[in-house]
């Protein structure tokens, strides 16, 4: 599995959580939307917190990469 994310670019994954984080670019992005939601306790459907995983993964694989996979 490291060595998958081992073989990701890293102007690749910076740019894919870059996007991810801002899109939808209007109204406002997901991730506002979905942490506000969290904030109030309203994160409830799966849909909704699916939705924050998926934006949120491009992160996750550049924390990865970043802190496990290149040492």
């Amino acid at each position: 599995m490291l060595d998958f994310i081992r073989e990701i670019p890293y102007p690749l994954l910076i740019a894919a959580t870059i996007f991810m984080a801002l899109a939808p670019f209007s109204p406002e992005p997901h991730l506002v939307e979905k942490f506000r939601m969290l904030s109030q306790g309203t994160l409830t459907k799966p849909l909704d917190i699916f939705d924050l995983f998926w934006h949120l993964l491009p992160a996750a694989l550049l924390l990865t990469k970043y802190l496990i996979a290149d040492k």
